[in-house]
């Protein structure tokens, strides 16, 4: 049979008419697909300089959430890349139960990370909620790598998980009620706090004395 032609070329065609194909060469190699890049091991080196806003104690919240508008209304998401408020686990009791909770690291303060200039500041600055840039003079300073690394908490693949600290709901001089042992329903004063014990010594009146009492964390609540 007659070779096809196709494209002005003849193609070979097998012995029952099929038109012969030309197989890859077999050292023929698929191109790699390339691998995302994986994220820096530290904050510090993600892009932007990490800079500490100072805001109204008790709006941080509030705060971060009008620059990240701003950021989008301003169209500055290539230059602010991150607003964080940083959180720490603490154990705390509440009604006689330990209880882990999230609290600010730094009440009335927020790390923005960006490339500042006259524009970022800007945005920043007037964003309601904030008081101002920490740093020396009129300047912002950004934090240093040990810094950031401490606020955010990174640690070193060696180092052991912290457990969460335990943050008391009260204090020494403060009234707290017993809720538990033999004193239970007294109130009394705490005199003192045992944080690697766990325990507080209470003055109790009982029969019209002060009496200090050794108690647990858990056997107090607040007054």
């Amino acid at each position: 049979m007659a070779d096809e032609k196709t494209n002005g070329e003849t193609v070979p065609e097998d012995a029952e008419g099929a038109v012969a194909v030309e197989a890859p060469p077999e050292d023929a190699v698929e191109a790699p697909v390339p691998e995302p890049e994986p994220e820096p091991a530290s904050p510090y080196d993600l892009p932007g300089s990490w800079f500490v806003v100072h805001s109204y104690s008790g709006y941080e919240n509030k705060v971060k959430a009008n620059l990240e508008t701003r950021v989008k209304s301003m169209h500055l998401e290539g230059a602010i890349h991150d607003v964080v408020i940083p959180l720490e686990d603490v154990v705390e009791f509440k009604g006689g139960r330990k209880v882990t909770v999230s609290r600010k690291k730094f009440p009335g303060y927020i790390l923005v990370r960006m490339y500042l200039d006259d524009d970022t500041w800007y945005a920043v600055r007037n964003t309601p909620g904030v008081t101002g840039f920490v740093g020396s003079g009129t300047k912002p300073t950004p934090l240093s790598r040990r810094e950031v690394e401490r606020i955010l908490g990174v640690k070193k693949a060696e180092e052991k998980k912290e457990e969460p600290k335990f943050k008391p709901e009260w204090e020494v001089g403060e009234t707290v009620r017993v809720v538990e042992g033999p004193f239970a329903d007294f109130n009394g004063v705490i005199e003192d706090i045992n944080m690697d014990q766990s325990k507080v010594r209470v003055l109790v009146d009982i029969f019209g004395r002060e009496t200090p009492v050794e108690l647990n964390f858990d056997q107090i609540i607040k007054f």
